[in-house]
């Protein structure tokens, strides 16, 4: 089992990213705990040099599964289903824009907040014709990299637009685009799914990247969740990418990384 944890390159807002501040002691430290990998929370490409970042992350002996893109929808606006059709093309041209950047890192592109809510006046299935239309146009700016792109289904209370497994399976065949696939978290879907195994097992090969926060967005090992299990049923489906931590700085940060990697560990 390969185990990241979530790793803000600025400062961000957004609560659940555990790490944010000085990245090189961040990156340090994150190594020193036994992790695997750190995902990467980038708001825009152009803040970052990729050059640098793989030095101080390969030093350490990690690398970068994934990044994390929800910062432009948080700090910016940025959406693909938003009813201004400037808005929607800047998104489009933001998350084109991380491509080379994942490139270099080896790393997935995730789509999580980016996707935006329906505007007021703006019909539900107007914003999922203009979400397919987003999608596929990253997926298109993507064409001939080993670059992929991974949406998160996220709880009713966050977004109107794709909350559950079978949501996402639906998006997936509407956007046609091998290089797109489904984010799932367990916070997330301790919410909208009945059974978090058996929609894992339902999304099978088509899951190109893993959350996990316990029930409550602690630490795994903080709530009333059985990782135990959870992290059976996905190995079951012959999944081999990184289980990636996106949790609260609760108690802290550090101590909910070393507490969040020893459970995991023990299982």
């Amino acid at each position: 089992m390969k185990l990241s944890v979530v790793l803000s390159t600025h400062a961000a807002a957004f609560e659940a990213v555990a790490f944010k501040g000085d990245f090189v002691s961040n990156v340090a430290k994150i190594g020193g705990w036994g992790y695997d990998g750190v995902e990467l929370a980038v708001r825009d490409p152009k803040l970052v040099n990729a050059g640098r970042l793989l030095s101080v992350i390969s030093g350490h002996g990690l690398v970068v599964p994934a990044v994390g893109t929800g910062q432009a929808w948080g700090e910016e606006g940025l959406s693909f289903t938003s009813d201004d059709p400037a808005v929607r093309e800047a998104a489009i041209e933001r998350i084109a824009s991380h491509v080379p950047l994942a490139e270099e890192l080896g790393a997935l592109v995730i789509l999580g907040l980016i996707r935006g809510i329906t505007p007021e006046g703006q019909t539900h299935e107007r914003s999922m014709e203009h979400l397919v239309e987003a999608i596929q146009a990253c997926a298109e700016a993507a064409a001939g990299t080993s670059v992929r792109f991974a949406l998160e289904p996220m709880n009713r209370y966050e977004t109107d637009l794709i909350h559950t497994a079978a949501q996402g399976l639906n998006l997936v065949e509407r956007v046609g685009a091998e290089n797109f696939g489904l984010l799932l978290d367990t916070f997330h879907m301790n919410i909208e799914e009945p059974s978090i195994e058996d929609s894992i097992r339902r999304c099978g090969d088509r899951i190109f990247h893993f959350h996990v926060a316990d029930s409550n967005r602690w630490y795994p090992g903080a709530g009333h969740m059985d990782f135990g299990s959870i992290l059976n049923t996905l190995e079951a489906t012959g999944y081999q990418g990184f289980v990636s931590g996106e949790f609260m700085p609760m108690p802290e940060a550090d101590t909910a990384a070393e507490r969040a990697i020893t459970h995991l560990r023990s299982l």
